[in-house]
């Protein structure tokens, strides 16, 4: 249904310039994905059977009248006529497509009579090491949870193979179980996604404490950035979960709603965790500059004793170059290897000092 592939690094999108002078509701893609064909697939399952197929957009009002679970998934958010006509179909209101096609949109819930809308935002590490940030809607009617995503790649796998292979619960729970578990996907990739930053930042505070270089500079503050980026989709999670906990919505049983708690479990540990990340990366840069200024002292040091042991030498050297004829000990017949022999004792005897005072 899914398959793995490298995601390209896109361009930014301008959000104000696409929304600008356009009606409220006005369904229009802000994003960075070029344009691609929305494919409809469901899943369609109870204790005994479960049917996989594609399906087209006619096909999905009916599956929202069957006796079974359907989980449909929408791939694809650039087409805005295919958008709208499966929205028509679904009866969703067009102030929520408008929200579904924004990939900036920040995560929300919307509670309506027949069905509970939410966007969310996938995090997963892909094949090439890179960070990727998915925009996500999941819609859940009384039978049926429609997902809208931006790419077949996500973290859904693991709840797919459940169904498939009946593991758990899953096929004998109804559609509310089948919103929990596509959000608890979601939310416990955020710990891997989290680990990844923490085995990053551990990488870069040894770096920076035994070997601080001006490249360290920039990699820490380019973590500083990726958590915020982080911080900023993962963050509100924690208050829509518990608000689905708090709901009286009909579509939500209270058997789900336990299984909802351990969810908002999550997300208060992953939120106090992107805290700690940001204050670790913070204090990252301030090692880096304290090792820095630690490493200039070490050079500035050095300096200045080679500079203390050659004043003396210099003077000495400075009175015995004046051109004056009646100068004292000019004529000694040795008088050079004595000067020398003044000079090494000095060296010498400065050197043992600065050592006993640990200046080396």
């Amino acid at each position: 249904m899914r398959k793995s592939k490298p995601v390209v690094k896109l361009k930014k999108s301008n959000r104000s310039k696409s929304k600008l002078g356009k009606a409220p509701g006005a369904i229009t893609y802000i994003g960075n994905r070029k344009k691609q064909v929305t494919t409809i697939s469901k899943i369609s399952y109870d204790e005994k059977d479960y049917v996989l197929e594609n399906i087209s957009i006619a096909e999905i009002e009916s599956a929202l009248k069957n006796n079974q679970t359907s989980f449909v998934d929408v791939v694809g958010l650039t087409d805005e006529t295919t958008i709208a006509q499966i929205g028509a179909k679904l009866n969703l209101n067009n102030l929520l497509l408008e929200d579904l096609v924004d990939t900036l949109q920040r995560p929300k819930i919307d509670e309506y009579e027949d069905y509970v809308f939410s966007v969310f935002k996938m995090l997963y590490i892909n094949e090439n090491a890179e960070l990727v940030i998915e925009h996500v809607a999941l819609t859940l009617f009384k039978d049926t949870v429609v997902v809208f995503q931006e790419t077949d790649d996500d973290v859904f796998g693991e709840v797919i193979k459940r169904i498939e292979n009946k593991f758990g619960r899953i096929r004998s729970r109804g559609a509310d179980y089948l919103f929990f578990a596509l959000l608890d996907a979601i939310v416990d990739n955020y710990f891997i996604v989290l680990d990844d930053i923490k085995n990053k930042l551990e990488i870069l505070e040894d770096e920076v404490y035994n070997n601080p270089q001006k490249e360290s500079a920039r990699k820490i503050q380019y973590m500083k950035k990726e958590i915020l980026r982080i911080r900023k989709w993962i963050f509100p999670v924690k208050e829509l979960v518990n608000r689905l906990l708090n709901t009286e919505h009909e579509l939500i049983s209270k058997e789900t709603k336990l299984f909802l708690q351990d969810t908002f479990d999550h997300c208060l540990e992953i939120n106090e965790d992107i805290v700690l990340y940001r204050e670790m990366s913070t204090s990252l840069m301030e090692m880096y500059m304290t090792n820095m200024s630690n490493k200039m002292n070490e050079v500035m040091k050095v300096l200045t004793v080679i500079a203390s042991i050659f004043i003396p030498l210099t003077f000495i050297a400075g009175i015995y170059g004046m051109n004056f004829d009646n100068m004292p000990e000019l004529h000694t017949a040795n008088g050079y290897y004595y000067l020398w022999g003044v000079f090494i004792l000095i060296f010498l005897g400065l050197l043992i000092y600065f050592k006993k005072k640990d200046w080396l």
